[in-house]
């Protein structure tokens, strides 16, 4: 069994009496090793939870628990955290090694034991041939790569990231967003990671708690999040979707995998078949079919699965992968493809979108409810 080694019970923040809270009783556990992000667009309570968790704020409700042990009113300094935050926070004044040495010299680490852990910490972010630099001649991931290596050596209960990658252009951001992944799991650091980009949240988590209004919508594995999103928010949120306001009709069949094959149409659309859970029959539903999984075929040409005919209107070539939008009935729906042995349907073009049954999904919550 996984030791839990973050616990958050009932966690809420109120800032006023009679407005919303901004974290409303939100529950969630970390196992310990695992790497969480925390995913929502401004203002959903990402940062705000994990303020709370560093001690930086106080809950108006609710528990925090690390290792067991019922943290919710510990002193920040007494809890042992390491933080990242956007602006890293580094002393100007200060060189590498004094940066990352200050931590320990709170915490009143001997002289010899300070060394040999900032070598460690600096070496673990393969920066320790600058350690005599100023921080001020260093680049944006290099000091990125300082600021984690600070919060590291002082080896933290919990490792917390507050968006540390926003101020990084973006093709250093993916740099560094697979060198973090790389250390943590290296260091096997507990870790909670706040971010609005869902693509980092996807290719560094372990899990993922998407967050929408103070609560999470959903919480599970990158895969999960992505090919089983349980509300029309997630589904919107997390990757590139078409989603439909659907009459959900009678149960078919059942795939291999389990999952239940059922009649759908859509006003203004068509009917077709999607997959879901159990007990969904006769309800208004989301369907979700995303654009990546959507076929196109010109007229004459052979398809398998469902299809609508349908007209391009808009037509989008990126090198390797070309987008359509693609008006049916009164939708439009965006399809992706890539190019390679493809011809690129033009402006105009009658074509069938035609999809897989397994790749559209019928969304649990329902609509309007």
């Amino acid at each position: 069994m996984t030791n839990v080694k973050l616990d958050l019970i009932d966690l809420t923040k109120q800032y006023a009496p009679g407005i919303d809270p901004a974290v409303d009783k939100l529950n969630m556990q970390v196992d310990e090793g695992d790497l969480v992000a925390l995913l929502g667009p401004s203002g959903c309570g990402k940062t705000t939870t994990l303020r709370m968790v560093a001690g930086l704020m106080d809950p108006s409700a609710g528990t925090i628990v690390v290792d067991g042990k019922d943290i919710t009113r510990t002193p920040v300094h007494k809890r042992g955290m390491g933080m990242v935050f956007q602006s890293y926070a580094l002393f100007p004044h200060m060189n590498v090694a004094e940066n990352v040495a200050f931590g320990l010299q709170m915490r009143k680490i001997g002289k010899d034991q300070q060394k040999q852990r900032i070598d460690q910490a600096l070496d673990m972010v393969q920066l320790g041939h600058l350690s005599q630099r100023p921080v001020k001649a260093l680049s944006g991931g290099q000091q990125q790569r300082i600021a984690l290596a600070r919060a590291l050596v002082v080896e933290p209960t919990l490792l917390l990231l507050d968006e540390p990658l926003s101020n990084l252009d973006a093709k250093l951001r993916e740099t560094m967003r697979t060198e973090i992944r790389a250390i943590q799991q290296r260091t096997r650091a507990t870790t909670l990671f706040v971010t609005h980009d869902q693509d980092e949240a996807l290719d560094m988590a372990d899990r993922i708690a998407i967050m929408n209004g103070g609560l999470i919508e959903q919480f599970g594995t990158p895969t999960e999040v992505y090919e089983r999103p349980r509300t029309r928010f997630v589904a919107h949120f997390v990757g590139r979707a078409n989603l439909f306001d659907a009459t959900i009709g009678n149960a078919t069949g059942r795939t291999a995998e389990g999952d239940t094959i059922y009649e759908f149409t859509v006003d203004g659309l068509g009917a077709g078949h999607a997959i879901g859970d159990a007990g969904l029959e006769n309800s208004a539903r989301t369907v979700l079919i995303r654009p990546h999984r959507v076929g196109i075929a010109a007229s004459g040409e052979s398809f398998t699965g469902e299809s609508l005919q349908g007209t391009v209107e808009t037509t989008s070539y990126t090198g390797d992968s070309f987008a359509l939008s693609v008006r049916v009935g009164s939708h439009t729906i965006s399809a992706e493809s890539l190019t390679a042995g493809n011809r690129i349907p033009q402006r105009g073009d009658s074509v069938y979108v035609t999809w897989d049954v397994e790749n559209a999904l019928v969304i649990p919550e329902k609509v309007n409810g």
